[in-house]
C-alpha cells in the first residue's frame, strides 16, 4: 500500500469515535503500516463534536487530515454530516448512520462498529483481521452484539 489512506470518523461524545478510530489504527498496524491518529475532543464529555483522523500507508508523516483530504468519513451522528464534509476529499466516500438498514442493530449502541463493517469493505484487509481486533479489544460482555452489527456493516 504505497498510497496514504486517510480517514476520518466522527461523531459525538460517548458514540464510540475513540474506540472505532483504536480499531482502525490497530487493523492497520497489524498489516505493517505506518499508522498516525490524532483527536479532537471539543466538549465531548457533554455529547459535543468528536473527531479522530487515522493515516495510514507506507509511510506517513502527519497525523492529521488536511482539509479535503479524507478518503473515508465515517459520521456515527446525522447532526455531524454537513459539519464535517468539507474534510472528505471530492471523490472520497462518505459512510452515515442510514448506510446500516433501520432497526437492524441488535443495539444502537454498536452503530460505529456496524459502520466500520461498511468501511471494510473499501479497504484491503481480510475480514479475519477485523474480527481478531473486535475480540482482544472489546469487552466480552458486548463482543457478540458488535459482531453482529460489524457481519451487518458489511452486508
Amino acid at each position: 500500500m504505497a498510497k496514504t489512506i486517510n480517514v476520518c470518523i466522527a461523531g459525538l461524545g460517548g458514540q464510540g469515535v475513540l474506540t472505532a478510530s483504536d480499531l482502525v489504527a490497530e487493523i492497520a498496524f497489524r498489516s505493517e503500516l505506518d499508522v498516525k491518529k490524532s483527536e479532537v475532543h471539543g466538549m465531548s464529555q457533554r455529547g459535543g463534536s468528536v473527531n479522530s483522523d487515522v493515516r495510514f500507508g507506507e509511510r506517513v508523516a502527519s497525523p492529521m487530515i488536511s482539509e479535503g483530504e479524507a478518503d473515508f468519513l465515517v459520521v456515527l451522528d446525522e447532526t455531524q454530516i454537513e459539519v464535517n464534509r468539507h474534510r472528505l476529499k471530492p471523490d472520497g466516500i462518505l459512510i452515515v448512520p442510514s448506510s446500516i438498514p433501520e432497526g437492524k442493530l441488535a443495539n444502537p449502541k454498536s452503530l460505529n462498529v456496524a459502520l466500520l463493517g461498511v468501511l471494510s469493505k473499501h479497504l484491503e484487509f481480510p475480514e479475519s483481521l477485523w474480527m481478531a481486533v473486535l475480540r482482544e479489544f472489546l469487552p466480552a460482555k458486548i463482543l457478540a452484539v458488535n459482531e453482529e452489527s460489524f457481519r451487518l456493516g458489511r452486508l
